[in-house]
């Protein structure tokens, strides 16, 4: 028996979520669950006009979710600050509301499902853009790269993970002490982290040493 993709369907506005739910109930890949399902769900779907406070709050609630699942946004209008703030969300796949057949739809869901994204060419130009400007603008100049850390940071990371204590690694870098633990100040609180042991492991976990 082939496999059911479980999918929410999210809407403000009800005869937008009846529209998309119409769209999707025949087809054998996807199987629809009502918003108040405890189940948890593999894809959501969240149809909107724009891109309004109150569809990302939806999307962050939806990302926050103890069991999160993949998102698809299904919007009328999306502008460049748009589509950063729905990335930034968690939004996996993107379609206008023109452009959403129920095969594309469907498309998108399966991909969400194996956290794939599915963005439309011109949108994913201007994603890139707004990525690059991030880049060379904000990031580059502070010498962190988009993994959240600045070079010297790993590099100080990698050496607590070697079991080096301040002094060892000011000598190792040649650094102060002050500046190694301004370093570990510093990663610490631009990402949220506990301590020094919760760096090396976020560290670890995300690839970087």
């Amino acid at each position: 028996m082939s496999r059911h993709v479980r999918v929410q369907v999210h809407a403000v506005d009800p005869i937008l979520r009846a529209g998309v739910v119409s769209h999707l109930r025949p087809r054998p890949e996807v199987r629809i669950v009502p918003p108040e399902d405890p189940e948890p769900v593999a894809v959501a779907v969240v149809v909107a006009d724009r891109v309004d406070d109150e569809t990302v709050r939806l999307l962050r609630r939806l990302r926050r979710d103890d069991v999160p699942c993949g998102t698809v946004l299904v919007v009328g209008d999306l502008d460049n600050a748009d589509l950063v703030n729905v990335v930034e969300a968690g939004v996996v796949g993107v379609l206008r509301r023109p452009e959403a057949s129920a095969d594309r739809l469907v498309a998108a869901i399966l991909s969400a499902d194996r956290n794939e994204g599915t963005v439309p060419p011109d949108l994913l130009g201007r994603l890139l853009d707004q990525v690059g400007a991030l880049q060379r603008g904000v990031l580059g100049p502070r010498g962190i790269a988009f993994n959240g850390l600045a070079a010297r940071e790993i590099e100080v990371l990698r050496l607590v993970a070697d079991g080096c204590d301040t002094t060892e690694i000011a000598s190792q870098l040649a650094y102060s002490e002050r500046t190694v633990k301004n370093v570990l100040h510093d990663v610490t609180t631009r990402l949220q982290l506990r301590n020094r042991s919760h760096a090396v492991a976020y560290a670890l976990r995300q690839g970087f040493i």
